[in-house]
Order: C-alpha cells, then sequence, then structure tokens
C-alpha cells in the first residue's frame, strides 16, 4: 500500500464549546472509521512562516495547510475516496490529496 498525505486548506472554528465538542467526536468517529488505514493522525496548524529565495517572510494566507494526516490506500483514488469521508468538509475545509514518494 502507498502513503498519502491528507492537507487541509482552511476550514473554521467551532463557535461553541458544545459545537466543539461535538466536531471532536466526528473527527474521532471519522479516525476509527478509517482503521488501518491511518499511518499518523496528524495534528493542525497554529503557526506557520512562509519565504523563498528573496528572504522575504510572512505568516502565510489564504490557501496555507492547516493541518495534515498520513493515509495508506492502494492508490490516489482510493485516498481520495478516504479523504471525501472526512468531518472537516462540513466546516468549509479544501483538501489535497499527495502521494508520498516511496524508497526515497
Amino acid at each position: 500500500m502507498a502513503k498519502f498525505l491528507l492537507l487541509f486548506h482552511g476550514g473554521t472554528m467551532p463557535e461553541s464549546p458544545e459545537e466543539g465538542a461535538k466536531v471532536m467526536q466526528a473527527w474521532t468517529d471519522w479516525f476509527a472509521s478509517l482503521g488501518d488505514s491511518v499511518v499518523d493522525l496528524g495534528s493542525p496548524i497554529s503557526q506557520r512562516r512562509t519565504f523563498g529565495a528573496d528572504g522575504a517572510v510572512s505568516s502565510g494566507d489564504a490557501d496555507s495547510v492547516t493541518g495534515y494526516t498520513v493515509l495508506q490506500a492502494a492508490d490516489i483514488d482510493a485516498a481520495v475516496a478516504l479523504a471525501k469521508t472526512c468531518p472537516g468538509l462540513s466546516s468549509g475545509t479544501r483538501f489535497e490529496v499527495a502521494e508520498l514518494a516511496q524508497g526515497m
């Protein structure tokens, strides 16, 4: 099986502690439903800095990565199918699935 990086872009925070508890339960249930497909639960990203060769540093932009998970699946289409079940879709999160190179 290949490994895939599932990157999260954007999304919104829960508006109340009760909503936060519901969101956390949805994520817990989702990860449980994926079983052995989850290689690394990953994490939300709290701070970021972007920079290039010119040395300018910024805090990112509206399209910056806001979290990640590592999955394993038979191929990229299977990884996308898993990602499409993510509860983050309901919060406006956009997803990116990228296959990790093997043997490097």
